[in-house]
């Protein structure tokens, strides 16, 4: 999993004021817990664009007056008028301990159902995993080479090394939908089938 570095300026006040006062200043109030205690400190709110508006999970290095500390997003809060960033929370995550997380699904591979006139839907554009941060992936990578017309991948189809998949094994993640040209070509074969049926029982 890729890492951005970010620095943060620690909080000597955590009350409504001081946050609100941040804001105006264009600043983002957080907190990092998972450690031996909680550390509130703020962040530029441009420094978090990269991390709030992906798709995608990012091992966060924050550099807090001088110390690194790594961690991953928990939480985002956003302004309901502003859709600005008002507050993050982030889990500090350690070498040895398994961390929680939702990646991304990366669809690879071309569907034979496609092919066939059906049409492509992802149901679940993202799962929750559970693994050691050295072993988390950036996007899991479903492969759709053997998907066949009318056809699913459940999540209990999907196995990936050193990560375990918390989310529900009959959730759907991507499918190929019969289309009415799909159900028109299947009924073309079909007659033709029926029609060599015929040619050999009059022979």
């Amino acid at each position: 999993m890729k890492s951005i570095e970010i620095k943060g300026d620690l909080r000597k006040s955590t009350g409504k004021k001081d946050s609100k006062n941040l804001r105006t200043a264009g600043k983002v109030p957080c907190v990092i817990y998972g450690g031996k205690e909680n550390i509130h400190f703020s962040v530029d709110e441009k420094a978090l664009k990269k991390l709030v508006y992906t798709p995608y999970v990012y091992i966060t290095v924050l550099e807090i007056d001088g110390k690194k500390v790594n961690s991953i997003i928990q939480d985002v809060q956003f302004d309901p008028v502003s859709d600005r960033t008002i507050h993050v929370d982030f889990l500090q995550v350690f070498d040895d301990k398994p961390v929680v997380v939702d990646i991304p699904v990366k669809i690879t591979g071309l569907a034979p159902g496609v092919k066939s006139g059906g049409k492509m839907q992802i149901i679940t554009r993202k799962l929750t995993v559970k693994a050691l941060s050295k072993d988390l992936p950036d996007t899991l990578d479903v492969n759709v080479d053997k998907l066949q017309l009318g056809k699913s991948i459940k999540v209990g189809n999907l196995v990936f090394d050193n990560l375990e998949l918390l989310s529900s094994k009959n959730a759907v993640v991507v499918s190929v939908k019969l289309t009415r040209a799909a159900k028109g070509m299947a009924g073309a074969a079909l007659t033709e089938e029926e029609a060599a049926e015929e040619e050999e029982k009059a022979e």
